[in-house]
């Protein structure tokens, strides 16, 4: 028989890591709360999932990251979802009243969205999750050399497109 999932705990400990990495997948909030609460669904019906489990948020991680790609799978084609991220900004960031930083935050989500799903895993499980390489490549089923090259491949880009941001605003 196998033991209960205690998921009020995983939810308090790991929701809002899962949600920011949904949330930097799918671009919508409607998206995002639908696939925390299958991937919740899913640990209650099947608690077995997590027997054995060393990591249990790199595990989360990789369930959240498997329901996003299967509903980008049941929607359609990668590029058409890629369209559309660049056309909708989501607010990841909290908001603020400084014009720069609000400048530079809504930048910066832009450019999120233009780097490919690819890129933008690694990125985001890298600034945001303080995964290591290893981390990543095994959440993501990646060799080790291919987590780190996307990686350095996404910063050149989300560099290049907001250097002359970087620049504007230091010039003042």
């Amino acid at each position: 028989m196998a033991v209960p999932v205690n998921l009020e705990r995983l939810y308090d400990e790991h929701s809002q890591a899962l949600y920011g990495l949904l949330m930097n997948f799918t671009r919508n909030e409607s998206d995002t709360r639908d696939l925390l609460q299958e991937l919740f669904v899913k640990l209650a019906q099947r608690p077995s999932l997590l027997e054995g489990v060393r990591d249990e948020r790199a595990f989360l991680l990789r369930l959240a990251h498997n329901l996003a790609i299967d509903l980008f799978r049941r929607r359609g084609t990668r590029e058409e979802k890629h369209e559309q991220w660049v056309n909708e900004t989501a607010a990841l960031f909290a908001a603020t009243s400084e014009p720069d930083e609000r400048t530079f935050r809504e930048s910066l989500s832009a450019a999120l969205g233009e780097l490919p799903a690819e890129q933008r895993a690694v990125v985001h499980l890298k600034l945001w999750e303080d995964l290591t390489f290893e981390q990543i490549a095994e959440l993501l089923d990646l060799p080790l050399n291919t987590a780190a090259s996307r990686y350095r491949y996404g910063l050149d880009k989300l560099r290049q497109r907001l250097r002359p941001l970087y620049d504007e605003i230091n010039e003042i």
